[in-house]
């Protein structure tokens, strides 16, 4: 007898579909509905690298307790893609449920007796009742979501209502929307036990959060930050963000009379072009960024050196992918660090910054603003996937209209004739960052010749080795006082100290809480930092330094992370242990917990009763 798994507002739902069935808005309104019920949930659209015809999945983490990192099972799968069906009843932990159509029968060979499967013949419920194909095929989506609202209890009036919002001004596709909604919901209610032991109930678990993904954030926050101009070439999953920054710049950067643009966005014909128009935007004094990701990031490299040598302000987000190359372009990894930190050939290194929710992606394209013209130089602002396309509950974005932006050090016209000898690349106040000058600010100063060859303070030409170390040593100089200005780590220490310590970024963050839980629960306590920036303050070596052993956790085959931490602070490699997930999907809790207990297991020091005399 199949013993069916009970939970309250704390399960994983998975719909299996085809790409370009229309799957994605229908599973992106059941995430919504589960929100506006004051459900925390964390949805994740996988979808593959074709347009159309190719498996695809939506996966929704559901818990009141707030842990919204992706976990390993799946306790109701929604089965609409028979080639999947093997895969997608493996997946189903035991207890669970698999619904699907049953329209035609599902294979018994790939039945489980410790699984219960609930048919819902939703091509033939639809058949009569609309003519049209292409309508069935978008409302058979619908119709689930209808039975799914019976079988866990969504409140009816959430889903019609978001229905009424989304085709607001198109009052013909409301009733038949609803109609596909009540088609599943009679059925459910009228042929199968209603409800299932697994369901929803409001509850007051997300407060005055929003849902909304990364790019869209970013794309907010470069809009508060003062840019100006957006250069681009399409990649996915970077792709949203320039968009989503054309489209609230189109509402919100009009000119009094709404006439005329006061912002730029240029498709580039490629990553190259894109990252030279925002160096030059950047030169002539505008906010300017550009986003891509592991593949466009490679192309900029030269141009990315230039802009770090000839010290010019621009600001690049990296939406990681999987790779190397094309790799697999719709899944998510933290793969880029080393060739973000790096970029370009010679003695470079480039400021990063690493948001884990939506509103620090918000927070930081602002900061990132405002760094890349204090230090003139790129501010790189490492995102993923996950964060980038995927919505994600986060508190309120905050702005105070009193805040004023950092330009840096940038002298005008006053300044200039104020100054008695003045130099591009001279440093005045000792933290290695000279004052700049904007074209057209003075009729006869501050004019300088921008270049990528060796230079001196006065930006002259010169091959002098000796001339050419000290301007090395003074953008090392600036280094140190970058890692003074970026955002700090994250320490979570309790009052007693523990021999070890666990580190990660990024969207590491969500499943982090979860796993510490669980491995206390074994009695292994952790201090935890959550690394937000490179240059890496003194405060991340000083957390090394207090434990014996250090677990870095990252999403990636070659432990980037820890190869910077070693690299840039000296580090005994045998002090970081690596804890490691590459499979393209999010970081679950599990695979943390599992790892580090083994490690404690295969170094736990034996009990004095447990030593043989």
């Amino acid at each position: 007898m199949t013993v069916s798994i009970q939970a309250v507002n704390d399960f994983v739902i998975k719909f299996a579909n085809v790409n370009g069935s229309g799957s994605a808005s229908a599973n992106g309104m059941f995430a919504k509905a589960l929100f506006r019920m004051g459900i925390p949930c964390a949805p994740r659209n996988i979808f593959p690298s074709n347009i159309q015809g190719l498996p695809t999945w939506f996966e929704v983490r559901i818990s009141e307790a707030g842990h919204l990192g992706r976990r390993e099972g799946v306790d109701l799968m929604v089965a609409m893609n028979a080639e999947t069906y093997a895969q997608d009843v493996a997946e189903v932990r035991p207890g669970g449920f698999l619904l699907f159509d049953s329209t035609k029968p599902f294979p018994k060979a790939m039945r489980r007796d410790d699984i219960t499967f609930i048919g819902v013949p939703i091509a033939e419920l639809i058949l009569g009742e609309f003519p049209d194909p292409k309508q069935r095929q978008l409302f058979k989506n619908i119709v689930y979501v209808g039975a799914l609202a019976e079988l866990l209890e969504i409140e009816w009036n959430v889903l019609t209502g978001m229905i009424e919002e989304q085709f607001k001004g198109k009052e013909k596709l409301i009733g038949p929307n609803v109609r596909a909604l009540e088609i599943g919901r009679d059925y459910a209610r009228d042929y199968l036990q209603t409800p299932l032991p697994i369901r929803v109930a409001r509850c007051d678990g997300v407060g005055d959060s929003i849902l909304i993904d990364g790019n869209t954030a970013a794309a907010l926050g470069f809009l508060w930050g003062g840019a100006t101009v957006a250069a681009w070439y399409p990649i996915t999953p970077s792709t949203s963000l320039a968009e989503a920054f054309e489209q609230h710049a189109n509402r919100l950067r009009r000119d009094e009379e709404g006439k005329g643009n006061r912002f730029a966005v240029l498709q580039a014909e490629d990553e190259l072009s894109a990252i030279g128009m925002v160096i030059g935007a950047g030169w002539n004094g505008a906010r300017a960024f550009t986003a891509t990701s592991g593949p466009g990031l490679s192309l900029m490299q030269e141009f990315l050196g230039l802009a770090y040598f000839a010290e010019i302000p621009a600001v690049l987000v990296d939406v990681q992918r999987a790779g190397p190359s094309t790799g697999m372009p719709t899944r998510t990894q933290q793969s880029d660090l080393l060739l973000g930190a790096y970029a370009s050939h010679g003695d470079t290194k480039h400021v990063m910054l690493l948001p884990s929710t939506p509103k620090e992606c918000f927070d930081f394209a602002v900061e990132a603003l405002d760094l890349a013209e204090r230090l003139q130089t790129p501010i790189l602002i490492m995102t993923d996937l996950d964060l980038g396309m995927n919505d994600h509950i986060s508190p309120p974005f905050q702005w105070d209209d009193a805040r004023c932006y950092d330009r840096g050090k940038v002298l005008d016209a006053d300044g200039l004739d104020a100054v008695e000898k003045w130099g591009r690349y001279l440093d005045v106040d000792g933290d290695g960052i000279g004052w700049r000058t904007l074209p057209g600010t003075h009729p006869e100063k501050g004019s300088f010749f921008t270049r990528g060859t060796s230079r001196d303070e006065y930006a002259k030409y010169t091959e002098s080795g000796e001339v050419y170390q000290r301007n090395m040593e003074r953008l090392q100089k600036k280094w140190a006082t970058a890692a003074t200005l970026v955002p700090k780590a994250e320490i979570r220490e309790g009052s007693k100290p523990k021999a070890c310590g666990i580190i990660y970024y990024g969207t590491s963050e969500p499943p982090m809480a979860e796993a510490l839980q669980a491995l206390k629960r074994q009695g292994i306590e952790l201090d935890a930092m959550r690394i937000r920036a490179f240059p890496f303050g003194s405060e991340v070596y000083e957390f090394i330094d207090r434990h014996e052993a250090v677990f870095v956790v990252e999403q990636n085959r070659d432990a980037q992370l820890r190869s910077l931490l070693i690299i840039e602070g000296d580090i005994d490699p045998a002090c970081l242990v690596p804890v490691l997930h590459y499979d393209g999907m999010p970081l679950p809790a599990q695979v943390v917990e599992r790892h580090v207990a083994e490690y404690f297991a295969a170094h736990r020091k034996p009990r004095l009763s447990e030593v043989t005399p």
